[in-house]
């Protein structure tokens, strides 16, 4: 490799080298001697270069060779080095640029770094100085390059097209939730059960600028009422007994990123106060504990309660639901955009038959009329289990109507003049005997829960399911 200077016009050779190498660095200074000497120290260590004196020609290998750092000196004659940082930075923010210089002082130092340096050394400096240097800027380049392709799998993952249908009613949506996710407010997301109110939190967050950061999901139905608040909080060793050690609870957790609060219409009252106080006061204290911790989250919340309803007859805060819903989302029941079934089933047939290593069938146009005809009180959940069934049991190149849920195949008849299903008949059972514990229990689902020798969250799961939450009081 040959050294570039700004009188010489031939572009330098890229020297290859017999290992992989560590990295790509451009090197930029007016002293020639300098930057050989950096050259030939970050060869020895592994890296390839491109070395000049010149700053445009510097700018040029910025552009042209995709290199992974940039070192440069701090004050040149031609062209000031903040000037390089600054171009080096607009082309590749990723890059991470060491500035050297030999007017070493603290005001010159502390405006690197503002401008974007990510270190900075004072000449004279040591080979191992330069050396470490220049392996913790790769460190970082990699992590930073690491993360980047992480969020674009995220966005690939949870991205709005991924989100199937083109519907009105699911359009109209979606063009809130892209607005949404470019902010910071707090979002309420309404809809039945099943209509994937998580998948459109979840794209709210991966598309957000808190994308790098996590994303922690809670459901407020699924935990029992004296394991909450610890889960949400945290909690003091000594706090309660058990509490042999400090735990930090989701919303430290989530601190930087997103918490996700499933069914917020379950929250107890005493928890709604706490929480408002996070939305307001940006703190939190875990139980037992003194002092106050400060976070930084945005709350995505979700809910299949009519929560203005709930709050206007008493049982939600309303300050709480006013702070939730900045922006509200409704997400359109299954048998309000029929049109998106096709399109749904499809999809779910393809990633069924590839998770489940099957043949990929194709749907009958029997089949496929008896989905659309269906009303689907599950939702996009309970088709979703009809598809995976339909691959799993069926033996043919489509999908047929004998291939289906019993239940999709009665669903065009009459409710009056249907015969009761063996499900039917069980699930009349799992109601009436949910319904009587309940009562007896005075509604305490703990309580419940023990009499029918149940988890309170299997408890709390089948009466989401059944469809018994407004006939419990």
């Amino acid at each position: 490799m040959r050294v570039v200077s700004p009188a010489d016009e031939t572009v330098p050779e890229r020297e290859d080298i017999a290992s992989p190498s560590q990295g790509r660095v451009v090197v930029l200074d007016d002293e020639l001697d300098m930057a050989e000497n950096c050259r030939l120290i970050l060869k020895s260590a592994g890296y390839d270069c491109l070395v000049t004196t010149d700053p445009i020609q510097a700018i040029s290998f910025l552009e042209s060779d995709n290199p992974d750092l940039l070192i440069a000196d701090l004050r040149m004659p031609t062209m000031d080095g903040m000037d390089v940082l600054s171009r080096s930075l607009e082309i590749d923010p990723l890059r991470p640029v060491i500035i050297f210089t030999a007017f070493a002082s603290i005001e010159s130092a502390i405006a690197a770094i503002k401008k974007g340096a990510f270190d900075y050394l004072a000449k004279p400096f040591s080979i191992d100085q330069l050396k470490i240097a220049v392996e913790r800027a790769m460190k970082q380049r990699s992590l930073a390059l690491e993360n980047l392709h992480l969020r674009q799998q995220l966005r690939g993952t949870y991205g709005f097209e991924n989100i199937v249908g083109t519907s009105p009613a699911l359009q109209s949506t979606l063009g809130l939730v892209r607005k949404a996710a470019r902010s910071e407010a707090s979002v309420l997301v309404v809809g039945e059960s099943g209509t994937g109110k998580e998948l459109i939190a979840r794209a709210i967050h991966a598309n957000s600028p808190r994308s790098s950061q996590a994303l922690i999901p809670v459901d407020c139905a699924a935990l029992p009422e004296q394991l909450l608040e610890s889960e949400l909080f945290g909690y003091e060793r000594g706090a309660f007994t058990g509490a042999l050690k400090s735990k930090p609870g989701v919303l430290e957790l989530a601190n930087g990123g997103t918490l996700f609060l499933d069914e917020i219409g379950e929250l107890l009252p005493e928890l709604q106060v706490k929480l408002l106080r996070v939305l307001q006061e940006h703190e939190i204290e875990r139980v037992g504990g003194t002092r106050p911790i400060t976070v930084d989250i945005r709350v995505i919340a979700a809910t299949n309660k009519n929560l203005e309803k709930e709050a206007a007859e008493g049982r939600f805060r309303e300050d709480l639901y006013y702070r939730l819903s900045v922006v509200s989302l409704t997400m359109p029941s299954l048998r309000d955009r029929k049109e998106d079934i096709p399109l749904l089933a499809s999809y779910f047939v393809a990633r069924f038959g590839q998770k489940l290593r099957n043949r990929v069938p194709g749907i009958s146009p029997e089949a496929r009329t008896i989905l659309q005809r269906y009303d689907w009180p599950g939702n996009i959940r309970e088709l979703a289990n009809a598809i995976e069934r339909a691959v799993v049991l069926g033996s043919g190149d489509d999908i047929v109507p004998e291939d289906l849920p019993e239940a999709l195949l009665e669903g065009g008849g009459a409710p009056e003049l249907r015969l009761a299903t063996y499900h039917d008949t069980i699930n009349a059972a799992k109601r009436n005997a949910i319904l009587e514990a309940t009562r007896e229990s005075g509604g305490s689902f703990t309580e419940a829960a023990k009499r029918l020798g149940v988890h309170p969250n299997y408890l709390h799961r089948l009466v989401r399911n059944l469809n018994l939450k407004d006939q419990i009081k």
